[in-house]
């Protein structure tokens, strides 16, 4: 099972989510983000949110169409994306993906980076992608990971997320690295690119921040 979570930042910076659909997939909205799902004809499985950001015809249409709409006063503790994410992840899917959680508000999408380091998903050990028009952004943990070549990504980011991250290694890179240790700060694997069809990264110690990127949109 794969879950899919609309979260309600900027529409400019959410692709086209029909290209996510698949009979494995489960959607959620999240706040706005479930008007964004409607709009683009998906009905959420469920819905979280304090929906202080639609009117009243936009949250007629949500309590219509979307049949488990969990509601929440403005004032609490957790983010409309958190409970969301909780939720996933004690559903134990194979995968995540968010989107609408960049763009827009600065303070908003640090919060929305820092739910991918909670050690409740961390020991959930689920793939979690976060995705916008221009970016896929997900966290690695020690070990050899493989990459293909993307004509749509062409950059490849690595960015360390704790405090240091050892004995990185990068093969089919056109900066390539041999077991290089780098602290957080860092930023000697930004914008790299893959010569190759595919390539490896590999660290002994640390969480990486993988990001792969575009200079324009690929949605």
């Amino acid at each position: 099972m794969e879950i899919n979570i609309v979260a309600g930042g900027p529409d400019r910076y959410i692709p086209s989510l029909n290209k996510y659909c698949n009979d494995e997939a489960k959607w959620v909205g999240v706040d706005r983000g479930v008007y964004t799902l409607l709009e683009q004809k998906i009905e959420p499985s469920i819905a979280f949110g304090d929906f202080d950001s639609v009117n009243t015809e936009e949250w007629e249409m949500i309590q219509e169409k979307v049949r488990e709409v969990n509601r929440y006063q403005p004032e609490k503790d957790e983010t409309d994306l958190e409970l969301a994410l909780n939720w996933a992840i004690d559903q134990k899917p194979d995968k995540i993906s968010i989107f609408g959680a960049t763009g827009g508000r600065l303070d908003h999408f640090m919060g929305n980076l820092q739910l991918l380091m909670t050690p409740k998903l961390l020991e959930a050990r689920i793939k979690v992608e976060m995705i916008d028009v221009q970016n896929r952004l997900s966290l690695a943990e020690p070990g050899e990971h493989n990459v293909e070549k993307s004509p749509e990504l062409q950059y490849i980011s690595f960015v360390p997320v704790t405090e240091n991250v050892d004995g990185i290694t990068l093969t089919g890179f056109k900066y390539p690295l041999k077991n290089r240790n780098i602290s957080r700060g860092s930023t000697l694997c930004i914008s790299n690119e893959l010569i190759q069809s595919s390539g490896t990264f590999s660290f002994s110690n640390g969480i990486l921040m993988v990001i792969r990127s575009s200079d324009e949109s690929f949605s």
